[in-house]
């Protein structure tokens, strides 16, 4: 947790020193920000030099949830020491929203907000994307920790495909992935027309599936430059697939990529989805006035910008989809509880856990037929263990039970049923966007605060995929085998 804390100090000074090169009057703040938490982080790191580091599955349990926590406390520094939010449950929600790459944010004026802390709100997704402890575990190799309890504590999603049969090694190559595709988008982002600033930022937050802007109207912004919309569309798009499959596309595996039934159905459910709202606009009264290519073009742009958005819970906006038509509505809802692939940066529930689910519920129909027989689902030619379909289900069920008690939770603060319920969806899958009074076209800081503590704790349930957090709510986890 001391290399954790020294990882987010570091961060800080790269945050201080863009501040510096854009002048925007809070380099002091950034850097003592980064000075007391690398301080913390240094004496973390000296008081346990002499502990035992082999870590066992519970404690890489722990040391997850406790990082993340650690990570979103010392990470308000910035924010409480620039005086750009003032009070500590709109910094704590602000980092939360971070880390988990929700995107949901408190401040309403962005364009106002200081050069070195909009890169540092970015910089929070960038890290919490692939994941703080694979970032450890893959740069810091010498502390001679065992990884594998915290690579699977931490990494998004169920895959279970490895790149290289050491740990720290599968680690860097997924980081290396990461690193690229962020410089690519970047600099794509630059020669399309964003200024290099606007460019990094969106990037890192495109690349981490989270959704934080440097502009008010989010990517809308630039509704006008179809080009730009199509870069970020791309790489949202390539985030929210499994990492696995662009290291198999970079060493020209391309048969793996398309014989995987998790990335057909994943381009399937964007393609359905996206005919679905166009077919359903284009029928509606709101859209006769598209007549024209141009504006169909737009209007299409428009669709498949935010079901790509929201199914890969990156949660950036190009258009109010709530403002369309209840039915269209309802359909994004849905999409809420979607998520992209596993081993992808995306949020929510994750496709390969509904197909397995889909495939496990019509296969019940084959046993009721030939209840004698032998059937089981299959992934990828390999037939599924029972351990990993009860897993699915488990999960699934604690996510349904989750969202039901966070609406409940936000309706005990005085939300309004569409408010609660379009929360709890957005939070819980780190989507960003809601229903309500809190949709695409607004913000979060009309949340009291102790229903911005809430969001907090259903953004981290989400993000750490519900078992890494609730297993330590349990009271067998706490006694000694």
């Amino acid at each position: 947790m001391g290399v954790l804390l020294l990882f987010n100090g570091g961060f800080m000074l790269l945050a201080s020193l863009i501040s510096f090169i854009y002048k925007d009057g809070i380099t002091f703040e950034l850097t003592l920000s980064s000075f007391v938490v690398l301080s913390f982080g240094a004496l973390l790191m000296l008081s346990g030099r002499q502990y035992n580091k082999q870590i066992q599955k519970r404690e890489g349990y722990l040391i997850v949830s406790l990082g993340w926590i650690l990570m979103a406390l010392s990470g308000t520094a910035p924010y409480l020491f620039s005086g750009t939010i003032t009070d500590f449950s709109s910094s704590f929600f602000e980092t939360m929203s971070g880390y988990t790459t929700t995107g949901a944010t408190i401040l309403q004026d962005l364009e106002v907000v200081p050069k070195g802390i909009l890169f540092w709100r970015s910089t929070t997704h960038w890290i919490g994307g692939m994941g703080i402890i694979v970032l450890a575990i893959a740069i810091l190799p010498f502390l001679g920790i065992g990884g594998i309890q915290l690579f699977s504590a931490e990494a998004p999603g169920p895959a279970g495909d490895k790149l290289h049969p050491r740990i720290t090694d599968t680690a860097k190559r997924l980081w290396l992935i990461y690193v690229a595709y962020t410089v690519v988008e970047t600099l794509m982002l630059y020669f399309a027309g964003m200024s290099f600033f606007d460019a990094l930022n969106h990037a890192m937050s495109t690349m981490s599936t989270g959704g934080f802007s440097t502009k008010n109207e989010s990517v809308a912004f630039w509704n006008d430059q179809p080009l730009i919309q199509y870069i970020i569309l791309l790489f949202m798009f390539l985030a929210g697939t499994n990492f696995v499959l662009s290291y198999f596309a970079f060493t020209r595996k391309f048969q793996k990529i398309f014989k995987d039934d998790e990335f057909n159905l994943y381009v399937k459910f964007l393609l359905f989805f996206t005919v679905l709202v166009v077919g359903m606009l284009f029928f509606s009264e709101q859209s006769a006035r598209a007549a024209s290519l141009k504006e169909f073009e737009f209007s299409l742009r428009a669709v498949l910008f935010q079901v790509v958005s929201v199914v890969t819970t990156t949660g950036f906006v190009t258009t109010d989809f709530t403002q369309w038509t209840p039915f269209i509505t309802v359909v994004f809802f849905g999409l809420m509880f979607l998520g992209g692939s596993s081993g992808s940066t995306a949020g929510g529930v994750k496709v390969v856990r509904h197909m397995l689910m889909i495939k496990s519920g019509f296969l019940e129909f084959k046993r009721a037929l030939h209840p004698n027989a032998i059937i089981q689902a299959r992934y990828n030619e390999k037939t599924v263990s029972d351990a990993i379909s009860y897993n699915i289900l488990g999960f699934f069920i604690l996510y349904m039970l989750s969202f039901i008690v966070g609406a409940l939770g936000f309706s005990s603060f005085g939300m309004n049923f569409e408010s609660s319920v379009g929360l709890a969806a957005s939070t819980l899958g780190n989507v960003g966007p809601a229903l309500g009074a809190y949709g695409p076209s607004h913000t979060y800081a009309a949340l009291p605060d102790m229903a911005q503590l809430w969001a907090s704790f259903l953004m981290l349930l989400g993000r750490l995929e519900l078992f890494t957090v609730l297993i330590l709510f349990t009271p067998f986890f706490w006694k000694k085998h």
